[in-house]
């Protein structure tokens, strides 16, 4: 018996369904009898493949007789298995009725997709399951549609595992090949018609084994198979990125051994290659790998097996007539010779021969000789001296190019040689199939965010095309990557995986069995965004406000504005219960909120509403709820509305939504957020206290979970209806989320930009303060180019400091945001920050000292100081400094005069950075700096000598004398010498006889190498010899009169600025309610300043917070009842007039019977 593969594969179908497919229908015939031929007295097997339940009874026919197996058991069997039924017999015209005997309910399915399989990209050697969701209604466990998988239109699960079931449909694959790129279709086939979702499925190359080898050759298929020869054909890779192929190497195998062998020694240069040498009835599987200068790729797919038999013997088994019996001559002994021998086809290397068996053949097996004469040469050569054909067809090789053959062929068996055949027309090896030329022109159009549509003009000959490759390349790369990684058939192809916002260009290729063709012209770029089509559908109706008789709707715009601005809306009512919708507008509503008039009191309505865009008007959304008109009079307000979800992130988003129309009987003082997970009941408030602002950031969210949001208007009387529930969002950050990013441009200019691929021809980039569109152009400007937009500060001041916004419409709800605070992001990078503003300081000696302190300055930032708009220079009248490290620059003059009033300004730049302070010192300002400045020079110098410590004054003592008294002073000076320092204090005169003593640190001094004690004639004087940091400190010295003693000090412990020397920890974890304490120790000579900050900005003292220093050294902070809204970054400054610091502690506070955060802990 012979059955075709289609005969199996019914079979096999039919045995695996048995079970799943009864149920009540009539019988179904699904393979009918075919006619046979079969040599004399051999038995035979008809079959046929029929269904139905409850299993039908099958008869057997003989020329309209019955057939009744047991009246003649040796001649008739029946079998019957899994509903194929067979009967095996030598007979001649044989029928076979199957008798409907009972009735049968159809049922019609509703078939819908829940979840559709997308386009896919994997790897060769991947597994892959493409999956649907189906929802079949009704649903019966013993009927069902029946589930077909399609490949480029065509049934194929030979590679793949099939199942439908539990309301899935699925295609797995075990082991991906380049073989199972293409369209994928999934059709549910009921009574009632066919429901089919489809989408391309792509196999890119899995890894070479060697670094720049091609990538495997695919679809390998045998033809012409033969008792010893078979040709084998396979489709070339694609080679975008790798050198060109420059030839293949076949390899065969035996169905049943793993044992591979190469079937050529050169790699072959087409796409063809006859295989010969197989031996008779086995069986064969073949592959295919490709070469190039870098190597060899991984082999292809194996074929389909086939087997090494005479085509002829098979087609008198399985394809004859009816009762056709055939009779070979039996006296027949020495063979004739074949005829019609011709060439079957052509190519640069080889010739394949074909001819007809001789008629008559004789019963005895046949064999073949070749033979071949150049022609011109007048000798004959055989070709196939040492192993005979067996197979009506051969390959000829080893034939000089350019020269033309004649061939010939003779017929053997075991009693002879037949005579020759008749000769050959000349034949000239040469490739009768030539590389295709190149595409022609090649036109992309857009199609979705994601794929562009490809189409070229075929080229001039496009015969015998494999078919085609497409490339891509992102404008300006030139770095070229494949698009399909199998050829297509078509002229047009949808281009997928393309980056939304990013402009491609293309080019196409042709290939057939001998090569590629040259690239075709690339194509114009093309920007990747959907198509232009008609606006999605509005969302979301809500009642705004109610007067008796009109009504106040707001709605949410479309999603989608189909690549187009949305121009309006149309909007259509009808009372409840009634069938007909009326028009409400005429012309286009351009606001997403419209009262509609002359309604009737107490009816109830309903609404819907389209948007419209140039391609027309979209689909309606869903009719709202029914309203009442009804006058509204509650005290409380009505409903917020246009709920809108922006910056989701992994664990956080922000809510905006517009004030109610509706009031009540007060101003609306703020507003609470409610939110809840989808699958949960209870609603949360994320502000205890009501918000202000029309827009919240919720916080504190789990990542992957789907949460609904809305909003309650809060007045003095009360809290007023909730919004409309928002959509359910998925709180996940999108893949590749971009953020806004602030910047300085060559000329200083402070800007935010933000970028956006997705963006479309219809998109808008809104910026906005405060999550308020700005349209204020005296203040900032708004530059907008392509798929990236900047916001300009045209004068940056304080006053802009806040939350800057930017949404993009036409996308999935792309937006961010950033923070301007004190800390100033954007004054960081672009404005230098300044810890204390251009301020001055009259020294000791009558010097006024002008600083600035920043930040801090990078060792290239540069400075200036400007007086009267004239820049001044480092000099001994204006010495000028700057120390980088702690941010201060400073200038000290040297004598401050009358012609020194006017305005002094410091101006720095750190890289793109800059800034400036300014001073001004006119009229009476100046005047009293002057006054200082004279004051203290004075007063420097009459202290160099000996001085009134204190001036005259009077006293009345006891005897009541009036005192009329004053004191001196000599002070002690610092000299520097060869040895290091001298400390000298003038005297009237001064001898070694004095009783006199010098003091460090209260410690009486000796004299010594380190310290030596002497004078002169009018004064006395220690040298300190090597000066270490241990020498640092105070020191006095005394001289002792009959009744008293006399001291001068000197304190040797330099200038020390303010500064905290401990106490204050980095971090604070404190629960809601609890009372604060944050203490330090600071330092300083003279005693420093101290001053409390919270997030930059100086503390406004309170109940709530209260501050202190004692005993010049301890200082603190105390916060009463600590709540969430504490937590954040308190600093304390501490400044004197030598410099200062500041000291960071950040407070987090956590709400009672929360767990305290891990990373707080650690």
């Amino acid at each position: 018996m012979c059955m075709s593969d289609n005969l199996k594969k019914r079979i096999r179908f039919a045995s695996e369904h048995a079970v799943e497919e009864r149920i009540s229908r009539a019988p179904e015939i699904l393979v009918r009898l075919r006619s046979h031929t079969v040599w004399e007295k051999m038995s035979v097997s008809l079959c046929f493949t029929v269904q139905g339940f409850p299993t039908p009874v099958v008869q057997w026919y003989k020329n309209e007789e019955l057939i009744t197996p047991a009246s003649d058991p040796a001649k008739y069997r029946v079998e019957s298995k899994y509903g194929v039924h067979k009967l095996l017999k030598n007979v001649f015209i044989f029928s076979c009725i199957v008798p409907l005997s009972y009735d049968v309910c159809f049922t019609h399915f509703d078939v819908q997709f829940l979840e559709k399989f997308g386009v896919t990209f994997a790897t060769e050697g991947e597994t892959l399951t493409l999956k649907c969701s189906v929802l079949v209604t009704p649903e019966l466990k013993r009927l069902r549609p029946r589930a077909e998988w399609y490949r480029d239109g065509k049934l194929d699960s030979k590679w793949t595992k099939l199942y439908f079931g539990e309301g899935q449909a699925a295609l797995s694959f075990t082991h991906l090949n380049k073989d199972d790129e293409g369209l994928y279709t999934l059709r549910m086939i009921t009574k009632g018609g066919v429901n089919e979702c489809s989408a391309y499925l792509f196999v890119r190359d899995a890894d070479a084994l060697i670094a720049g080898a091609p990538g495997a050759p695919m679809d390998v298929k045998c033809h012409d198979a033969n008792r010893d020869y078979v040709i084998v054909t396979w489709k070339p890779p694609n080679t975008t990125s790798q050198s060109p192929v420059i030839g293949y190497f076949v390899d065969k195998c035996e169905v049943g051994l793993e044992n591979w062998v190469q079937c050529n020694d050169a790699p072959v240069k087409i796409c063809k290659y006859p295989v010969t040498g197989l031996y008779e009835g086995r069986s064969y599987i073949f592959r295919v790998r490709a070469v190039n200068n870098a190597g060899i790729s991984r082999p292809s797919r194996v074929s389909e097996p086939v087997a090494a038999l005479d085509p002829l013997t098979l087609r008198l088994i399985c394809c004859l007539t009816p009762a056709t019996f055939i009779t070979l001559p039996g006296d027949i002994q020495i063979p004739g010779p074949p005829t019609n021998v011709h060439a079957s086809e052509i190519s640069k290397t080889y010739v394949v021969l074909s001819w007809d068996p001789p008629v008559p053949r004789g019963r005895e097996p046949l064999t073949y000789f070749i033979e071949k004469s150049m022609v011109g040469s007048g000798s004959w050569q055989r070709v196939n001296a040492q192993v005979a054909v067996k197979s009506p067809r051969y390959a000829v090789f080893d034939l000089a190019e350019g020269k033309s053959y004649v061939f010939r062929v003779l017929s053997a068996n075991k009693h002879g040689i037949s005579d020759p055949s008749e000769i050959t027309e000349p034949i000239q090896p040469q490739d009768t199939v030539v590389v295709p030329s190149a595409p022609g022109r090649v036109v992309a159009t857009r199609n979705t965010k994601t794929s562009v549509v490809v189409q070229w003009d075929k080229p001039k000959h496009e015969e015998d095309l494999y078919g085609y490759y497409i490339d891509y390349s992102v404008v300006g790369s030139n770095h070229w990557e494949p698009s399909n990684h199998k050829p297509i058939k078509y002229n047009r192809f949808v281009v997928h995986g393309l980056e939304t916002g990013e402009q491609y260009i293309f080019r196409v290729k042709a290939v057939n069995a001998v090569g590629f063709s040259e690239n075709s012209q690339e194509s114009e770029a093309i920007k990747v965004q959907a198509a232009l089509t008609c606006p999605s559908y509005p969302h979301g109706i809500t009642l705004l406000n109610c007067d008796g008789h009109s009504m106040t709707l707001g709605w949410k715009a479309p999603k989608y504005s189909g690549g187009s601005p949305i121009l309006g809306y149309y909007m259509d009512k009808r009372e409840a219960n009634h069938q007909n919708w009326h028009e409400v507008n005429s012309s286009l509503i351009t606001r997403t909120i419209y009262t509609v008039e002359d309604l009737t009191e107490d009816a109830f309505y309903e609404f819907k509403i389209a948007a419209a865009n140039i391609v027309g008007i979209g689909q309606p959304s869903d009719p709202s709820e029914h309203f009442k008109c009804k006058a509204w009079t509650m005290p409380e307000p009505g409903p917020a509305y246009d709920l809108t979800v922006c910056e989701v992130r992994n664990t956080s988003l922000v809510l905006l939504w517009k004030a109610p129309v509706y009031e009540g009987k007060s101003p609306i003082t703020g507003y609470l957020v409610d939110y809840k997970e989808v699958d949960k009941e209870d609603w949360i408030t994320a502000n205890e206290k009501p918000t202000a602002q029309r827009y919240f950031k919720v916080t504190d969210l789990h990542e992957g979970h789907t949460y609904v949001f809305k909003v309650r208007a809060v007045n003095d009387a009360g809290v007023g209806k909730s919004s409309e529930v928002s959509e359910p969002v998925l709180v996940e950050a999108r893949p590749g989320t971009k953020e806004i990013f602030s910047g300085v441009d060559d000329e200083g200019n402070i800007y935010l930009a933000f970028e956006c691929k997705e963006a479309t021809d219809a998109s808008h980039f809104a910026w906005g303060k405060s999550y308020e569109e700005i349209e204020d152009s005296d203040k900032f400007k708004i530059e907008t180019e392509g798929d990236h937009s900047k916001l300009y500060f045209k004068n940056p001041d304080k006053s802009d400091l806040g939350t800057y916004s930017i949404s993009v419409s036409d996308t999935d709800g792309i937006s961010s945001s950033f923070v301007m605070d004190d800390e100033g992001k954007v004054l960081t990078i672009s404005t230098i920050p300044l810890k204390s503003e251009l301020a001055y300081e009259v020294l000791e000696k009558g010097e006024v000292r002008f600083w600035i302190q920043a930040e801090s300055l990078s060792p290239a930032s540069t400075f200036r100081f400007v007086i009267n708009d004239k820049e001044v220079e480092n000099s001994d009248r204006h010495k000028i400094n700057c120390d980088r490290p702690n941010g201060i620059i400073e200038m000290v003059m040297d004598r401050f005069t009358i012609d020194n009033e006017g305005t002094y300004t410091v101006q720095i730049q750190d890289g793109k950075a800059k800034n400036q302070s300014s001073l001004v010192l006119i009229g009476d300002a100046f005047k009293a700096v002057l006054a200082e400045s004279e004051l203290q020079r004075k007063e420097f110098l009459r202290k160099q000598g000996p001085h009134f410590s204190e001036f005259l004054y009077w006293e009345v003592t006891e005897e009541c004398e009036v005192l009329l008294a004053c004191k001196t002073a000599s002070p002690l000076k610092i000299l520097c010498t060869e040895e290091g320092i001298r400390l000298q204090c003038f005297l009237k005169y001064y001898n070694e006889e004095m009783k006199v003593s010098w003091s460090h640190r209260e410690s009486k001094i000796s004299s010594g190498e380190k310290m030596k004690i002497g004078g002169g004639e009018n004064f006395a004087w220690l040298q300190i010899t090597e000066p270490t940091e241990k020498d640092k400190g105070n020191y006095t010295f005394e001289i002792f009169g009959d009744k008293e003693s006399f001291k001068r000090t000197l304190d040797l412990s330099g200038q020390d600025r303010g500064k905290v020397i401990g106490g204050l920890p980095d971090v604070v974890t404190i629960m809601d309610g609890k009372t604060l304490n944050l203490t330090c120790t600071v330092f300083g000579n003279p005693d420093p300043e101290v001053v409390w900050f919270k997030n930059d900005k100086a503390l406004e003292l309170n109940e709530h917070y209260v501050v202190s220093l004692e005993q010049g050294k301890y200082a603190s902070l105390t916060i009463k009842g600590v709540t969430s809204e504490d937590s954040g970054k308190f600093s304390i400054h501490v400044k004197n007039k030598y410099g200062g610091e500041t000291v960071d502690v950040t407070v987090s506070v956590y709400r009672h019977g929360e767990k305290m955060p891990e990373s707080l802990i650690a």
